[in-house]
């Protein structure tokens, strides 16, 4: 009889140990309450913050297997290890992202595709900076690729290259692209003056023929995958979502890749990243400096593309509004959309829309093209393989 109840109490002791959490984790778990906070109630880009915070908090219960390796893996880590590990979730939202993008305003003013490499100077400010506190190369890289405010762009470059670092990382670039209607316009009002912000551009110049839309993703493809081939598989798949787009033949995969696939792939993504933000591996003076980083990467692309859109106004005579750098990140469409309120609330004839939408595509590519050759420089240096 004594022997069973010490047994009895040898297991009440075991189950007790259950809910017994770590700080760390605590933390977490409120971490995951103020992202369905923001995505839900603050409406910050709620169909991946929700699935991250649902993530990031199974994977910081006490004793939660989600995340197990082995052959009793979590039901997460076989998710992760199938689109995450292989990169194939990122590549999968990229063609729909293609799918539903337009360049044809970039393609009717190819000048402002200049606006989207500015906007991608603060990405290379951001390596360098990175470098400096003694980050390693693939690292650095994962930090500053946050600045594109480009989320499929950072998940792929960090799961590919620095793992350990996704969480923080991905993290960082959903949540400032949700925040470019705050971060950008007190920067875009601060180096602009009130003439420049009133400056009226006029219509597009005529529509851009579909034999041109169609060599568009093509010719992009092929010159981005000589220029920088280890960032092919990137170009490859926005660029061929935009094709089957363009195309007008395949509404059936267009539509799949835009919706069904997008969104299934959407969340299963959006529940790995969220996994991967356990209390141990997160909570870190690496975490925060990570996310400062991130944050000066999105003002300093921001600052970039307003700075260039400044020198255009002056080499056209003051026929560009250099508002519409702003929107030469990758936030496709939200920086545009920001521009054109931006730009209406200081003179209502200000139709900038158009215009920064074509800034706004370049920088769609822009992005995936720093991250190419940034990768195929250091394959270059033997940093990884070629």
């Amino acid at each position: 009889m004594a022997e069973a109840i010490i047994n009895g109490l040898g297991g009440l002791t075991v189950g007790f140990q259950h809910l017994f959490i770590d700080w760390r984790n605590v933390i977490m778990i409120l971490v995951g309450g103020v992202l369905l906070y923001l995505g839900i109630k603050k409406d910050c880009e709620p169909m991946l913050l929700i699935p991250i915070a649902f993530g990031c908090i199974l994977v910081n219960i006490p004793f939660s297997n989600v995340m197990n390796t082995g052959e009793e893996a979590g039901f997460i880590r076989v998710i992760y290890d199938a689109g995450v590990g292989t990169e194939l979730f990122p590549l999968l939202i990229f063609i729909g992202i293609g799918a539903m993008t337009d360049f044809g305003p970039v393609l009717a003013q190819p000048s402002t595709f200049l606006l989207g490499a500015a906007g991608q100077f603060g990405i290379f400010l951001t390596l360098l900076t990175a470098l400096a506190l003694g980050f390693p190369k693939l690292e650095a890289i994962s930090i500053g690729i946050i600045g594109a405010c480009d989320g499929p762009t950072a998940i792929y470059v960090t799961s590919k290259y620095a793992p350990q670092l996704l969480g923080a990382v991905s993290v960082a670039a959903y949540s400032y692209m949700s925040l470019v209607p705050v971060l950008q316009p007190p920067i875009m009002r601060m180096l602009t003056s009130k003439k420049e912000r009133e400056t009226v551009m006029k219509s597009q110049a005529k529509p851009v023929s579909k034999t041109t839309k169609l060599l568009f993703p093509l010719v992009i493809t092929v010159l981005g995958g000589l220029i920088a081939p280890m960032g092919l598989p990137l170009l490859a798949t926005i660029m061929l979502g935009n094709l089957m787009r363009e195309s007008g033949v395949v509404s059936r995969l267009t539509g799949a890749a835009e919706n069904e696939i997008a969104n299934v792939v959407t969340l299963f993504l959006g529940l790995a990243v969220g996994a991967t933000m356990s209390g141990i591996a997160f909570i870190k003076v690496q975490t925060l400096v990570i996310l400062a980083l991130g944050f000066m990467a999105i003002c300093l692309d921001t600052v970039c593309g307003v700075l260039f859109g400044k020198v255009m106004y002056v080499l056209t005579g003051g026929k560009v509004n250099p508002l519409i750098g702003a929107a030469g990140i990758s936030a496709f469409p939200m920086a545009a959309r920001v521009v054109q309120k931006e730009g209406q609330k200081w003179n209502k004839r200000n139709f900038l829309l158009m215009h920064a939408m074509g800034a706004n595509a370049g920088g769609q590519i822009g992005s995936v093209i720093a991250a190419a050759v940034m990768l195929s420089v250091l394959a270059g240096m033997g940093v990884i393989p070629g």
